[in-house]
């Protein structure tokens, strides 16, 4: 039987929806998580913010190991080059050229004229195979184009380097049996189909796009966008995969999807993406889980930075130069390093950086019957700055207010808490990370009272943050 490639576009869906912010963390674990369950293609948004964008790309690419990692860009060599900057790491990377091809979305919302587009198609499709043999082109708005204009831009795509084509039923106006005819006379006009992967992307306005999806995989197709998070617009994955698991051997198909572990990781994902999360608390990401970083006196510097890499850190020569003098310090008191003592090691030793907020004053208040108050006061400028919020816990409350000081929210992407000495006395060692426009920041706090020891690392991690961002 014939694979049929399962294209999941969970995080496109969610993030054109605008139902749900997915943090940096979350979409990194989404990406984890449909890789794991076997999906052929994981499909990412477009680079918008470069840096961000660009990062998150990359770590992405880094974690998935089996699935293709793709990618939109636009019809220009710039976005091209951007793109694949970010993606040329990915252990199967594709580029995704999108292009309107129906009357309204090419004149109307695109300005752009027939002969144009064609131009501009040919023109940055040619350009994706300089740097990947796997490229796919989309026909968006395919089954309102002009039949003859559709065959023709499909045909230029492939002559161009294509290896993928993609018909998109943007209204999803189309019922099953419809959609089947339209993609039969698109493959009878279009012999270039038979030399290349047909795929489809069908809309979810009339509830057809799971039977759309099917009968397009039995005139042919062997590659489907589908989603867990479908957000009402793109045919459901789960729905799909079962069909295909149930009935696929009557048309020669079957997907590598990994059936038994269905309806757990969907389950996971759904709380990822749509899981109660409050919408004040700088807690937005949870924690992260542990990775399995475990080094010892025998690593090398390079060792030592793969897995400093690991954990998500960027770190400059001099300070990777600093974390590895710390490290064989440890090292030669203490058998194993983990992610842990690592994250510590680079918030004491990497970028360490003039204050601009210090921390002046705090006042917390806190008990089983009242809510968690946090009055927090910093200095800058010679300045005082402070601010009182309400939170879940005393550390919520006092991040929350260090947030509203300074004025901008970061993505927390973990806390930790441990005890550096024993005793009623014993001093508290926290490290807070922060994001910041995809770039991961630690800070680190000792004290004998953990709050403390808390709003010390998420300042020390503040400044780092300020400090490279007024460069």
């Amino acid at each position: 039987m014939s694979i049929v490639r399962i294209n999941d576009a969970s995080m496109r869906q969610i993030t054109k929806s605008g139902a749900n912010k997915l943090s940096f963390k979350n979409k990194l674990e989404l990406a984890k998580l449909l890789d794991r369950l076997g999906v052929s293609v994981i499909e990412l948004d477009a680079v918008n913010e470069v840096k961000a964008d660009s990062l998150l790309i990359k770590s992405i690419a880094t974690a998935v190991k089996n699935s293709i990692v793709a990618v939109p860009v636009e019809l220009n060599k710039d976005s091209v080059d951007i793109t694949w900057n970010a993606l040329q790491t990915a252990k199967k990377a594709r580029l995704v050229v999108e292009a309107p091809v129906s009357t309204v979305q090419m004149e109307y919302l695109y300005h752009k004229k027939p002969k144009a587009v064609i131009e501009a198609v040919k023109e940055t499709v040619a350009h994706c195979r300089e740097y990947t043999n796997d490229v796919e082109f989309v026909a968006n708005d395919a089954t309102r184009s002009d039949e003859s204009f559709l065959y023709e831009i499909i045909k230029e795509a492939v002559s161009a380097g294509a290896n993928t084509v993609t018909i998109c039923d943007a209204a999803g106006s189309m019922l099953p049996d419809e959609f089947a005819e339209f993609l039969e006379r698109l493959i009878n006009n279009v012999p270039e189909l038979g030399t290349v992967t047909l795929s489809v992307s069908c809309s979810d306005k009339l509830s057809m796009a799971n039977a759309c999806t099917v009968e397009a995989v039995r005139k042919g197709a062997r590659e489907v966008k589908v989603a867990v998070c479908t957000m009402n617009e793109i045919a459901s994955l789960p729905a799909v995969v079962s069909v295909l698991s149930a009935k696929g051997s009557e048309f020669d198909a079957e997907c590598a999807v990994q059936t038994v572990e269905l309806n757990r990781v969907v389950r996971q994902i759904e709380w990822l993406c749509f899981g109660e999360q409050s919408k004040t608390s700088p807690f937005d990401s949870g924690v992260r889980d542990e990775d399995n970083v475990i080094l010892s006196s025998h690593d090398d510097i390079s060792a030592v930075l793969n897995a400093v890499e690991k954990l998500g850190y960027e770190l400059s020569e001099e300070d990777g130069n600093a974390v590895w003098e710390a490290f064989k310090q440890i090292a030669e008191h203490k058998e194993q390093i983990g992610s842990k003592e690592l994250d510590a090691i680079v918030a004491s030793a990497a970028m360490q950086v003039p204050a601009a907020f210090k921390l002046h004053s705090f006042v917390i208040n806190s008990g089983n019957i009242i809510s968690a108050t946090a009055h927090v006061t910093l200095i800058k400028d010679d300045k005082k700055l402070d601010s009182v919020a309400l939170g879940d816990g005393p550390v919520d409350a006092a991040f929350l207010a260090l947030e509203q000081i300074a004025g901008t929210h970061y993505e927390l992407d973990d806390f930790q808490i441990r005890s550096v000495t024993e005793g009623h006395e014993a001093m508290g060692e926290t490290v807070v990370r922060l994001r910041s426009n995809g770039k991961l920041y630690a800070g680190r706090g000792i004290s004998t009272d953990i709050i403390g020891a808390s709003i010390r690392a998420y300042v020390n991690a503040l400044n780092k943050i300020v400090y490279e961002e007024a460069e």
